[in-house]
């Protein structure tokens, strides 16, 4: 299985689980950095993943000496927390899907309504699908728009043959 992680807010992945659990116990990567892979519905820290929690040993930041008696302050860390989990490539590919909203509403008006309606009703889906990162979801959307829009085409194309034909074969009879 691949893994993606994010570490002082960027994205790394994907890798190998092997890798990325060579990396936890190495301490490459702290537990609080975040991990994703498909299949998980957020990116978590490292520390709430299941199959990595175990293989990450406690962290602690490094102190100052003191003297008995004096209160010890913290070093800062030198890496940043993500205060939410990144919203990095989900395991789909984040090219360009349509959504042929233009092209439903044009096959709706000049063409077939019932097949056009269906047509903007997955179209209308695409964009909020890719916004909420369901990258998946949103090209199904997007192909049933289209698979919708080419009926609607196709179905008007055969109505008006249809129709020529049986204009053709009248005009001959009245002949």
């Amino acid at each position: 299985m691949d893994w993606y992680y994010s570490q002082n807010g960027a994205q790394h992945g994907p890798v190998p689980e092997q890798e990325l659990k060579n990396l936890i116990a190495n301490q490459q990567i702290r537990t609080t950095d975040m991990a994703w892979h498909d299949g998980m519905p957020n990116w978590l820290p490292i520390s709430q993943v299941p199959e990595l929690a175990a293989l990450a040993a406690p962290q602690t930041t490094p102190t100052a000496a003191s003297a008995p008696g004096q209160a010890v302050a913290a070093q800062p860390s030198p890496y940043q927390t993500p205060q939410a989990a990144p919203q990095f490539n989900t395991g789909a590919p984040q090219h360009h899907i349509p959504n042929y909203l233009w092209q439903s509403i044009v096959v709706t008006l000049l063409c077939c309504l019932p097949a056009g309606i269906v047509a903007i009703v997955y179209a209308a889906k695409v964009d909020g699908l890719k916004a909420a990162g369901d990258w998946h979801a949103a090209k199904a959307a997007s192909d049933n728009a289209k698979t919708w829009c080419l009926w609607s085409v196709g179905l008007t194309l055969a109505v008006f043959v249809i129709y020529f034909f049986i204009g053709i074969a009248g005009g001959l009879a009245g002949m």
